[in-house]
C-alpha cells in the first residue's frame, strides 16, 4: 500500500461469509484499489490463457481484489493485500493465479489453484482452504478466538501429531483442507500443516491451542 493511495476504511463482508468474517472484514479490513483485470483480457487470452480462466481471476478480483486485512498467525502473515495477477500454468496442476504479494520475503507464493482452492505454491502445490472464503473465515476465527480466550498455547513438531482430538469436531466454516480448526467443549484449535506438507518440513508443523473459551467464545458469529 503506497502513501497518499486512496482506501475506503470500511470494506463490505462479501455475501456468503458467516456473521462473524463479514464484521471482522468491515471492522479490520482496509479496500484499497486493486487492479483492473479487465484492462488485461485480449492481452492475456492472446498470449494462451483460455478465456474461461481470464473471467475465474476476474471474478476473484470483483470478490477479493485489494482488500488488505490483519496478519494471519501463521504463514508470516498471509498475503499483504489480496490481489490477483495473471493466471499461469502449472504442470500437472492446471491454471492457477496469484492471490497476493506477500508481507514479507518467503519460499513460496499463496496462490488460488485449478479448483479454486486458496494454498501455497512452494516446492508442491499445497491447499490450505477450499476456496478464499474458508482463508478469510479462519482468519477471522483466529481473530475471535485471541480475543476471547483465556489461554492460547502454541505446539510444533511432534507435539502436534500427540494432539488428542476426541470429543473435538471440526469447524467446517473454514473449509480446510491441509490446514484446519477444530471446536471442542471450551477451546478451539488450529492446526497449520501447509508449510509442514509444501516445504517437506515436518518441523514447520503448528498448531494453536485457545482454552477457556465460553459459549460466545466458542461460536460467536
Amino acid at each position: 500500500m503506497t502513501a497518499g493511495s486512496p482506501v475506503s476504511p470500511i470494506p463490505v463482508g462479501p455475501a456468503g461469509l458467516n456473521a462473524r468474517a463479514r464484521r471482522f472484514v468491515e471492522v479490520a479490513g482496509i479496500r484499497v484499489p486493486g487492479q483492473d483485470i479487465r484492462r488485461h483480457r485480449e492481452a492475456w487470452i492472446g498470449h494462451g490463457v483460455p478465456a474461461p480462466e481470464v473471467d475465474r481471476v476476474t471474478a476473484f478480483q470483483d470478490r477479493w481484489g485489494g482488500l488488505a486485512l490483519p496478519p494471519a498467525p501463521f504463514y508470516e502473515g498471509g498475503p499483504h493485500i489480496l490481489d490477483a495477477n495473471c493466471p499461469e500454468w502449472m504442470p500437472g496442476q492446471g491454471w492457477s493465479f496469484e492471490a497476493g504479494d506477500c508481507r514479507v520475503s518467503m519460499a513460496y507464493r499463496f496462490m488460488i489453484g485449478p479448483d479454486g482452492a486458496f494454498g501455497i505454491d512452494a516446492y508442491r502445490w499445497t491447499p490450505l482452504h477450499a476456496d478464499t472464503d474458508g482463508w478469510v473465515e479462519s482468519l477471522a476465527l483466529a481473530d475471535h478466538a485471541r480475543r476471547w480466550a483465556r489461554t492460547v498455547t502454541r505446539i510444533k513438531g511432534k507435539a502436534v501429531e500427540a494432539l488428542d482430538l476426541g470429543g473435538f469436531e471440526p469447524v467446517h466454516e473454514v473449509r480446510g483442507v491441509t490446514d484446519n480448526w477444530w471446536r471442542g467443549e471450551d477451546s478451539l484449535i488450529a492446526v497449520y500443516r501447509g508449510e509442514a506438507v509444501g516445504l517437506d518440513a515436518p518441523q514447520c508443523l503448528e498448531a494453536h491451542i485457545y482454552s477457556g473459551l465460553d459459549g460466545w467464545g466458542l461460536h460467536g458469529g
